[in-house]
């Protein structure tokens, strides 16, 4: 089966003819689901971050921990950073 048939399209990309800072997300996940897990990181470099930010949000509604929301927003705040930098990085080039 080839999930890159079932692959949602960038609108950004569209109309606009230009990349949005989340392009490549779903190609990324492909990869981890094959196993390629370096190309998952040099397609979207925050791929493995976003994976653990969401991991621990789900465990924290099955499991509340301490200092829980401080860090979901450690790991909300690197990621914007890794997806704002990866960004600019790919316009730029």
């Amino acid at each position: 089966m080839n999930l890159e048939n079932y692959m949602l399209p960038c609108f950004t990309k569209q109309f606009l003819g230009h990349d949005c800072p989340g392009c490549g997300i779903q190609r990324s996940l492909v990869f981890i689901l094959q196993g390629d897990f370096l190309a998952a990181f040099q397609l979207y470099p925050a791929i493995f971050t976003l994976i653990l930010m969401f991991g621990f949000i789900l465990l924290n509604w099955r499991f509340t921990f301490k200092k829980a929301q401080k860090t979901i927003s450690i790991l909300a705040v690197v990621n914007v950073m890794i997806i704002s930098i990866s960004y600019f990085i790919k316009i730029s080039h």
